[in-house]
């Protein structure tokens, strides 16, 4: 009992002394069940932001919304979206209706705003990355509100279903567009509204290192308080939601990120008009993720956000090098290179089961990678001496399970 009043007061005192805050609103918060703008909902949120800047605090809101406005404006039936080009002229319209809408709700509040519309590579290329981060920052530095979206005309990747095995988006919905803000802006948290309570269990149900608000055993429970996610907890979170894209599962996943940044994220219902002002001041709603050690840098960029372009299959030797010597990886401790890479691209780094454990920035193209690599040797001739690093150990992100090792 100590050690939850323990992590209660810790969930509250880095809420209350949140200076820099991502909010992300679901598409079930912005918009209606017609597809139109809701106010009664959007509006108490947007004063909440305008109050939170007047004791100092900065806030960029995420937004969903696009391309539901858009369907409801152009008179479609929900059905008629299973078209991509569909849904690109959708967020087309959708777009200007949402930020008509924004300007409306800040200007009562006498509160700037601008838009500002992402494309994965805008996370993926590294120059681009840290040219969006000094934008943002000159945006804050002004007193302005950036509103954030997905440039859903132009980027299909949060829009189209990705074959199995196609390699994954940096984004592929506005929850992990929303961590990847939070941490290129190295906020202090991160809060994703929706239409849920936070993150539910059933009775009863063991859910390993959560810290649960246990108030009516004949019901669900919030999840009051999360310190590591778990496959367990993922469990819960599986399957996207009736009228966004992403669901449970990447709002978990948007959590993680922003744990392993070392920030605190909230999962909690959008619908209660009080809601930024009661997670700020301290109170215990929805579910909370603890911060864990942050992850700086270069180093955050790459477990995160970076385009995964190639993969090397390493020997035992390398294997244990990287993750218990800190050692670089040689060209010659590669087994074998799949995909093409060219220099500065990220890479995968696994074992000889297949299993990532790692990811870099290569020093060198695929096609010298391979020509070192120890490989060679299984055709009975040595490795070529002088075997280049293929990746600087500074460039090495440890993973374990597909998460950075902190």
């Amino acid at each position: 009992m100590h050690s939850d009043h323990k992590l209660a007061d810790e969930r509250s005192n880095l809420l209350r002394r949140a200076r820099r805050i991502v909010v992300k609103l679901g598409t079930s918060t912005v918009t209606g069940d017609e597809g139109e703008f809701c106010h009664a909902r959007v509006e108490p949120i947007v004063r909440s932001i305008a109050a939170l800047r007047k004791y100092g605090r900065q806030v960029v809101l995420v937004s969903s919304g696009a391309v539901g406005l858009g369907r409801g404006w152009l008179g479609l039936h929900r059905s008629r979206l299973d078209d991509l080009v569909t849904k690109q002229a959708c967020a087309a319209v959708g777009q200007s209706l949402l930020m008509d809408a924004y300007k409306e709700l800040f200007s009562a509040q006498e509160t700037k705003i601008a838009q500002v519309l992402l494309t994965e590579e805008d996370f993926t290329n590294w120059r681009r990355y840290s040219n969006l981060r000094q934008a943002m920052d000159k945006l804050l530095g002004f007193d302005v509100v950036p509103v954030v979206n997905e440039n859903d005309t132009v980027s299909t990747a949060e829009l189209e279903s990705l074959a199995p095995g196609s390699r994954t988006p940096a984004f592929s919905d506005n929850d992990r567009l929303a961590a990847l803000v939070m941490s290129g802006l190295e906020a202090d948290a991160l809060v994703l509204l929706t239409n849920v309570d936070g993150l539910l269990r059933q009775a009863g149900q063991e859910i390993g290192t959560a810290a649960l608000d246990d108030d009516n055993n004949d019901r669900s429970h919030v999840i009051g308080i999360v310190q590591q996610i778990t496959p367990e907890l993922k469990a819960l979170g599986s399957g996207p939601s009736a009228s966004g894209r992403g669901g449970m599962r990447t709002k978990l996943e948007a959590a993680e990120i922003a744990m392993n940044c070392g920030g605190i994220a909230v999962i909690t219902n959008g619908n209660d008009p009080r809601i930024l002002d009661r997670i700020f001041s301290g109170e215990p709603v929805g579910t909370a993720f603890l911060p864990a050690k942050r992850m700086r840098g270069k180093r955050r960029w790459i477990a995160y956000a970076a385009d995964v372009r190639g993969r090397v299959v390493v020997d035992a030797g390398a294997h244990r090098a990287i993750t218990q010597g800190k050692a670089s990886l040689l060209a010659s401790g590669v087994v074998r290179v799949e995909n093409h890479f060219a220099p500065l691209d990220v890479v995968s780094i696994v074992d000889a089961e297949g299993r990532e454990f790692a990811r870099g920035i290569a020093n060198c193209a695929s096609e010298e990678a391979e020509k070192f690599s120890s490989k060679r040797g299984t055709r009975g001739a040595r490795p070529l001496a002088g075997a280049p690093v293929l990746v600087t150990r500074d460039n090495i992100v440890l993973l374990q399970n597909a998460v950075p090792e902190l």
